[in-house]
């Protein structure tokens, strides 16, 4: 869990450090904008983006019921976040799983990336898809509705 909130910590902090000596030196609102800079920055890097995470065995079962793709990520990974935001609201319907909260999740991307915990992984009815184009799963999601 600490894991998937380091790099938004660290940009947080990094921005308050050159904040504090802009408010120091008379300037508050260059301060103001290079905090808001990096409180943005955190925020797109943090798993906040994200539709909430389930496991990958509850994952599997609704992916099996709906027919809905299943999308293992990881936080901080800039692949998951292009396939998360080109995918828009749609990103909503598939089913996310978080590979550093599930153990279960990262050995099966092992498992289907020759030992690399490599994210995005879509699985659409059953067979894996390695950081798939956006609009690819876009319209895998569009048939599986």
């Amino acid at each position: 869990m600490t894991r998937t909130w380091i790099l938004p910590m660290l940009l947080v902090l990094c921005g308050s450090v050159p904040a504090a000596g802009l408010i120091v030196s008379g300037t508050p609102g260059a301060a103001v904008a290079i905090l808001l800079v990096f409180v943005l920055l955190a925020g797109v890097n943090s798993p906040l983006i994200f539709p909430r995470s389930t496991g990958v065995l509850v994952a599997q079962r609704r992916a099996a019921v709906d027919g809905r793709p299943v999308v293992f990520w990881r936080p901080g990974c800039t692949y998951c976040m292009r396939l998360r935001i080109r995918l828009g609201r749609s990103a909503r319907q598939m089913h996310w799983v978080n590979i550093w909260r599930d153990p279960d999740a990262a050995a099966a991307v092992r498992a289907t990336n020759n030992g690399n915990e490599t994210v995005p992984t879509v699985i659409v009815a059953g067979r894996p898809h390695t950081n798939p184009d956006p609009a690819w799963v876009r319209e895998q999601l569009s048939r599986s509705t």
